[in-house]
This record gives structure tokens, sequence and C-alpha cells, in this order.
């Protein structure tokens, strides 16, 4: 059964933001503008005159205690306060006048104007103070805060609705963006991570810190761990297993090339020797490309690299190609675009180069020729090898660059090949940091386009 721990991480970061929210809101109406803005002081202060001035009757009528009662019937309803105090500032009727004082010894301060009030806010909410006359003429001092603060009576105002939105807004996004970064950080590393298994680097690992995290992801990232360590160990027995079996192969091979050469001393020449003698040099040249391919795979890290002439390098590879197929293709034609340097190992870039032209000359129709572009942007250095042959299937170009695959209608061993070659040029150029592809060219034909990194100015 799969452990909740995630579940319950969400969970109880939704209450957090829930309650974080709410908190901030809060603060916001208690650190908004104590100002009552001046276009309600009308609305306001007809309000407040309304209910003062029956306060006042009540208290002229039945004293104390029916004033008292009718203030109370108002803070019942409205769960507001409201009080009612003489020309001196003395309470009459009301709870907690003395919240009022700062408003009353304004409106005193005011009483000899036609219309003496004091307005402010306090926890989002309206609240006003001014003089009411009682029907004998007598001057009161009416408190009160608006029902519902000045939201129901006059609308919202609107720095402070800005204010709190901004606030929740905030607290929010920061929770969740805090939230999706714990989440998504240990995916992104673990999507880092199996690219670059999945380019070769074999001992790539998830950080380990993400793996000790007691929840799903640190189980996955575990998992991705011990998958990469398991792949990490069989592919390294296969390659091992690969080199060692070519390794071994080349003493039997040895020993085979010297009995023929007994056998020749003793029977003469005879064409059976000669057939065994091309096997002979094709499964040698095999064995060769299998041992390429295996330190290629098991020793890349190791290369010792420098800066390279590819412009001359693909010069000379051109030369030896065309002299050895002048008389079975059209040749081979080069058109180079500026001097290219990339930062590589000359050999194994000469033996990539030279794979991929040898490949395109023996699969090029007879007559036609090979065609070899070289140009460097000072970014990348792209070369491009096209022959008129008859191509690939669309559904197996990514395959061509698989040890020992060869396309069924095109690739077979009357044709020539083990299907190494482009496997060897595949390698090469990843370890340089570049790419090769291959498409179909038209009207037919295949092209095989390498793209190498320059090295960076100084």
């Amino acid at each position: 059964m799969t452990r909740p721990n995630l579940f319950l991480k969400i969970f109880l970061c939704f209450w957090l933001t829930v309650i974080a929210t709410a908190v901030a809101v809060v603060i916001t109406f208690i650190v908004e503008p104590r100002s009552v803005p001046s276009q309600w002081h009308a609305t306001l202060t007809d309000t407040a005159q309304s209910s003062g001035m029956i306060a006042a009757a009540m208290y002229e009528q039945g004293g104390k205690p029916s004033a008292s009662a009718y203030i109370e019937r108002i803070a019942q309803e409205t769960h507001l306060k409201a009080c009612l105090l003489d020309a001196t500032a003395n309470a009459i009727a009301g709870k907690d006048c003395a919240s009022f004082r700062d408003m009353t010894t304004r409106v005193i301060a005011t009483l000899a104007t036609s219309r003496a009030s004091s307005f402010n806010m306090k926890y989002g909410i309206a609240r006003v103070a001014l003089v009411v006359k009682g029907q004998s003429g007598r001057d009161y001092i009416f408190a009160t805060e608006l029902p519902a603060g000045p939201r129901a009576v006059v609308g919202i105002h609107r720095g402070a609705a800005i204010l709190q939105w901004s606030v929740a807004l905030c607290v929010s996004g920061l929770i969740c963006y805090l939230l999706a970064r714990y989440l998504t950080a240990p995916i992104l590393q673990l999507r880092e991570a199996s690219q670059q298994l999945a380019g070769g680097n074999l001992s790539t690992r998830a950080a380990p810190a993400i793996s000790l995290r007691k929840d799903e992801l640190g189980d996955l990232v575990r998992d991705f761990n011990s998958m990469a360590m398991r792949l990490e160990e069989l592919i390294s027995r296969q390659r091992q297993l690969i080199s060692d079996v070519s390794h071994e192969l080349r003493s039997p091979l040895a020993r085979l090339n010297v009995a023929l050469d007994l056998g020749r001393e003793r029977k003469g020449s005879d064409p059976a020797f000669d057939h065994m003698e091309e096997d002979l040099g094709l499964l040698d040249e095999m064995i060769g490309r299998l041992l390429t391919i295996a330190k290629l795979d098991m020793s890349a890290p190791q290369v010792p690299m420098t800066s390279v002439d590819v412009t001359a390098l693909v010069r000379q590879v051109v030369r030896n190609a065309e002299f050895e197929s002048r008389e079975a293709t059209g040749g081979v034609r080069m058109l180079v675009e500026g001097q290219c340097f990339v930062h590589g190992n000359a050999e194994l870039l000469q033996s990539a180069i030279e794979n991929v032209v040898r490949n395109a000359i023996r699969y090029s129709e007879p007559g036609t020729s090979v065609e070899v572009s070289l140009t460097c942007d000072g970014s990348f250095t792209r070369l491009t090898v096209s022959d008129h042959g008859p191509g690939v299937p669309e559904t197996e170009l990514s395959r061509i660059f698989e040890p020992f695959y060869r396309v069924k209608d095109a690739r077979d061993r009357q044709s020539g090949g083990a299907g190494l070659g482009l496997a060897i040029a595949e390698r090469v150029i990843r370890i340089h940091g570049g790419t090769i592809r291959a498409e179909n060219a038209s009207p037919h034909g295949l092209q095989i386009e390498m793209v190498l990194p320059q090295p960076a100015k100084e």
C-alpha cells in the first residue's frame, strides 16, 4: 500500500495556505488606514444622526433605562457598539464608551460649529461621533460603529480592498510556490539524471539528498538509483564481454592465418585459399571494429583531446577515399567553407569520418559521386556526407547507428560491411559532445550529418 505522506503534505500545505491567508487579511484590517474617505462622511453622518436623535429622545422621555434599552437593542441587532453621552462627554447609555474618547474629545473641541463630528476606522469598521439635539434643544454626543461597517453602508474602501487582496494573493502565492518547488525540484533533477543516463553516462545518479525524503518521491528516486546501478552493471558486463571475446578471438585468428600460409606452401595455389583469406580478413576487420566500440564505450572520458584541424582531416579522408573508389563510383566531391577547428581526438575523428564516407561509397550507385560538405559558423562545425544509393526506409533511420544493424533490402553480406562503421562514428561524435543523424536525400540516397561544437574563443 502506498504511504500517504505526500497526500498529508499537500493536505497540510492547503490548510496552512488557508490559515496564513486569513491571518494576513486580518492583519490588514488592523493596519489599514484609520481615516474615513470624505465621500463617505455625508452618508455616515445621516445614518448616525438618525440613530442619535432617537436615542436622545428616548433618554428625555424615559430616562437612562429607556436610552440604554434602545442602544442595547442596536448592539444586539448589529453586534456593534453605540454610546450616548452628554455635552461634556459623560456616558449616559452604552457600553465601552471609553473607546470613543478620542473622537468625543475632538467633537467637544468643535462643539461651536454647526455640525461638529469626528470619523475614523478601526478593524475595517467605520466609526463616527457627532452632536445631536434632543427634543428639549439640549446637546448630546452620539458615537457609534456603523452596521456591518462601511461595506454595507457606503461600499468597499478601494484602497483597503486592494491591500487585502494583494496580501492574500502574495501569501497564498508564496506558499503555493514553495509547495510546487518542493514537489517539482526532485522531479526535475530526476529528469535531468534520466537524460544523462539515456545519453550514455551510466554513472549518473539522482541527488542523494532527495533519496533521503520519506515520501513517494523519495521512493521514486531510490528506485531510479537502483535501476541506474543495475543498468550500469549489466551494460559494463556486456561491454567487457565484447572486449574479452574480441581479444580472445585474435589468437585463433592468427593461428588460422598461419595455417593458411602452410596450406598454400603444401598444396600450392587454390581458389579455396583465396576465399579463406578474404573471410579471415573480414573477420579480422570485424574484431578490430568490435574492440574499437568496446574501447569507446568503456573509456570515453579518458580520451585525450586537443585542437584538431577538421578541414585538413576531411581533405585527407576524401583524398584517400577518392583514390580507393575511383573505379567503382564517380568519385568524391568536397565543398569546404572556412577553416574549421574542434577540440577533440584527431585519430578518433578521422576514423568516424572515414567510416561514414566509406559507407556512402559502398552504397552509391555506379557512376554517381559522393558529396562531402564542411561548414563552420563560429559555434558548430557541420559535416554532411551524401550518397546516391537506395537510401534507408524511414522507419529504420534511427537504427542504422546500432552495432551489427543492417537494412535488410540494401545492406547485406554481399554489399560488404558488418554494420559497425556507423556505430563507431556515432560513439566518436557523442564522445566529442556532438550529434549525428541520418535522413534520406531527394530524389534518392542517404545523407548523414555530423555536428561538432567548436571550442570557445578566449
